[in-house]
């Protein structure tokens, strides 16, 4: 009985039949997809096919075979397009690296000798990977697919038997040779490279559980709308009462050779809203450039001529950095007579109610000898590099200082945006030269003094992002080196003060050890040397949420606080891994007080925000001017007008800046800068990095290890960009 065509049968479908147009190779649109008839459903072993006429059955067997050849071509002409797609890109990097290796600009800034230990180090992996790479090829070809579950121990003692046997067979030496690699492998190298790897992944733990309780803390102050409450409210500098709180405040900004942004900061710190005579402002100018001390003196002198309280300080003898810059300010005679002390960089400006948010929190509280403001930053979107900073520093701020200021009354000082008691200062050793983090050393001596700290999130102060990876580079290098340097000064005074037990735990565990040195540790190690050693060694293993999950959740911690950054999670975590090189190198080198521990390099700035700045502070200190002469009598409404619009009436004992001369020259300053050639570096270990995981990462191809393949694959094309500068704005 011949059996009939079933509608409800399950059918094997070997394919869609498609109609496609084609005008020419390189134009092609899928015009209809054409349903299935039911003869496209026969298989050529089925009845109905014998019993179709002769006639059908060459239609059928011509349609499908067309049907098949245009969907041949079709996916022949996407491969074809794809592989020139990739061949582009490999042709424009080669074209790239060309031209960074003939410029002949390398990362030379460190010390020669720190510089070539660590990257022979990192050159030996790489050199390591590549011959074990090429092993790694060859013997997959040869059919060896050994992973650490597929171990066959027994059958390699009988291959190396066999081999022994007959020494002449090509062939068999090389397996002979690799099974002998393999247990190698097994026995001698995978036990300590695994302890290693377990004993990097506690440490990420614990560094995950520290950072988990942090944004805890965090959530629970925004919860319970916790904040620093100032027992006296805010000010009217204008009531004349006599009843306000007006300390003696000192400002200070220190600044060498920063003639992009000196006059934004001069300007707002005069245009500051405090009695004249009870403020004085310290411009401390370290400058061994001529023209940028007379730049800065001539600006001085104009807002003194305007009635501001500023004086100017130059050293000839420029020792110890900013910190012997602080500390030479400090030992004027004068400043006896001034209660407190406001610090700001030259990139910085403060609004001019900074101390009227500020000073205050002092009063009636003679225990705080620090209030420190948050930063804002004017050039955050700048580029790719500002938009992974400020994810980096927005978590700082609104977690790790608010969090620490709530709950222990300590964090590190940021060296700028604050305020301290002069008292305090005093008590706890003044500014010392010792390191590169003068900041962080004198929050760490006035704590162990038993000094209180203030965080006023909610207080912001401008200021500026590097937006080069060579100044950012170097920012992160002395930001790292430093703690390890105070680390070592400090642990015996930290061991013998008076504070409590948890309070010395505190600063020697989670302040120092865990987040300053386990921190770049692990980061460096566990993903750019361990974790391409187990894919050359895979019996030792690294788990998936090790390499992605857990990463994944404390990046996205990370950027709670910024969350317009949400779609940079990715490249923040690699671009994290990938800065772990720059961070573990001076963490080594401030530990051990290697040379480079010791670089003190200001961060170039650019100014950008300086035009639209300037004229606003002069706008603000133009209205402040037209109040005090309107109660005098001697102003009208037209006056301010005309003020504003820079075409002031010439009145007695009123002098007005030019704005029209001052936009000039920041115009004339942006065509200078952009004429000037600039140029991009080469960075060695990033570049040498970058192979190594490349390379790691074609061997986990082999391996059909999917997570591990791609994050070594991206992590690998991260520090490739990174390492051919191509991140960031170039610099002169």
């Amino acid at each position: 009985m011949t059996p009939s065509f079933n509608w409800w049968a399950k059918e094997t479908h070997r394919g869609t039949p498609v109609v496609v147009k084609m005008e020419n190779p390189n134009n092609w649109s899928m015009v209809e997809l054409e349903g299935p008839s039911e003869y496209d459903f026969l298989m050529p072993n089925d009845n109905n096919v014998s019993n179709m006429s002769p006639y059908k059955r060459e239609k059928v067997r011509n349609k499908n075979a067309k049907q098949l050849t245009w969907v041949l071509l079709l996916k022949a002409h996407k491969a074809a397009g794809c592989l020139t797609s990739i061949a582009s890109a490999l042709f424009s990097l080669a074209a790239v690296v060309h031209r960074r290796v003939a410029a002949g600009r390398t990362d030379t800034t460190e010390n020669p000798a720190v510089k070539n230990r660590f990257y022979t180090c990192i050159n030996i992996f790489l050199w390591l990977s590549f011959i074990l790479l090429g092993f790694e090829l060859t013997a997959y070809f040869k059919g060896w697919h050994f992973n650490a579950p597929d171990l066959q121990l027994q059958y390699l003692y009988s291959l190396d038997f066999h081999t022994f046997a007959n020494p002449l067979a090509v062939k068999s030496v090389f397996d002979s040779f690799y099974s002998k690699w393999v247990l190698i492998r097994v026995e001698y190298l995978a036990p300590p490279l695994q302890f290693l790897a377990n004993a990097c992944i506690v440490l990420f733990l614990i560094q995950s559980v520290d950072r988990l309780v942090l944004c805890l803390g965090c959530f629970w102050v925004k919860m319970k709308k916790i904040k620093p409450v100032a027992k006296h409210g805010a000010m009217d500098l204008e009531s004349g009462d006599g009843t306000g709180y007006y300390p003696m405040v000192l400002v200070q900004i220190p600044m060498c050779n920063e003639k992009e942004v000196y006059q934004q900061s001069i300007g707002a710190v005069c245009c500051l809203e405090w009695p004249k005579s009870r403020l004085l402002i310290q411009i401390l100018d370290d400058s061994d450039d001529p023209t940028t001390q007379t730049l800065i003196n001539e600006e001085v002198r104009k807002w003194q001529k305007e009635g501001a309280n500023i004086i100017y300080r130059h050293r000839v003898i420029r020792e110890g950095y900013k910190a012997g810059n602080l500390k030479s300010a400090m030992n004027c005679s004068y400043v006896k007579d001034y209660e407190f002390v406001a610090i700001f960089d030259a990139d910085f400006q403060p609004m001019p109610d900074f101390l009227k948010r500020t000073v205050p929190y002092f009063k009636d509280n003679e225990d705080i000898g620090l209030v420190q403001a948050r930063w804002s930053f004017v050039n955050k979107d700048e580029n790719l590099l500002t938009r992974l900073q400020h994810i980096n520093l927005a978590f700082h701020f609104e977690v790790e200082q608010q969090v620490n200021s709530i709950f222990l009354n300590f964090f590190g000082f940021n060296g700028t945006a604050g305020v301290w008691r002069i008292k305090a200062l005093e008590e706890s050793g003044g500014w010392l030269e010792r390191t590169t983090v003068e900041d962080m050393d004198i929050a760490v001596r006035a704590h162990l003094h038993g000094w209180k700290f203030i965080f006023l999130n909610d207080v912001e102060c401008q200021c500026e992002l590097p937006e080069s990876y060579e100044a950012y580079r170097k920012q992160q290098h002395r930001w790292h080196s430093g703690p390890m340097q105070l680390f070592r000064l400090c642990l015996p005074s930290i061991i013998k003060s008076k504070i409590s037990i948890w309070k010395k735990g505190n600063l020697i565990f989670l302040f120092f050890l865990l987040r300053k040195l386990i921190l770049p540790f692990y980061s460096f190690t566990l993903f750019c040397i361990i974790l391409p050693m187990t894919m050359f060694i895979p019996e030792a293993t690294l788990p998936s949420w090790v390499v992605c999950y857990i990463p994944a959740t404390m990046s996205f911690l990370n950027i709670l606080p910024a969350p317009k950054s949400f779609p940079f999670i990715v490249p923040y975590l690699l671009f994290e891994n990938t800065m772990s090189v720059t961070k573990f190198n001076a963490m080594v080198s401030g530990l051990f007080q290697l040379g480079s521990a010791y670089e003190w390099v200001v961060t170039k700035k650019s100014g950008r925000s300086s035009e639209g700045d300037l004229a606003l502070l002069a706008e603000e200190k133009l209205k402040h001017k037209w109040e005090v002469t309107k109660k005098s009598g001697r102003s009208s409404e037209g006056d301010l007008t005309s003020l504003v619009e820079g075409k002031p009436k010439h009145q007695r004992g009123v002098s007005v800046p030019d704005l029209e001369e001052l936009r000039e020259e920041i115009k004339e300053k942006e065509k200078k800068a952009s004429r000037k050639k600039k140029h991009n570096r080469i960075y060695t270990k990033e570049l040498a990095l970058a192979f190594l995981l490349l390379t790691a990462s074609v061997r986990s191809l082999l391996s059909a290890q999917g997570i591990h393949f791609y994050f070594l694959l991206f992590q690998g094309i991260s520090f490739l960009l990174v390492g051919l500068d191509l991140i960031g704005e170039q610099v002169d």
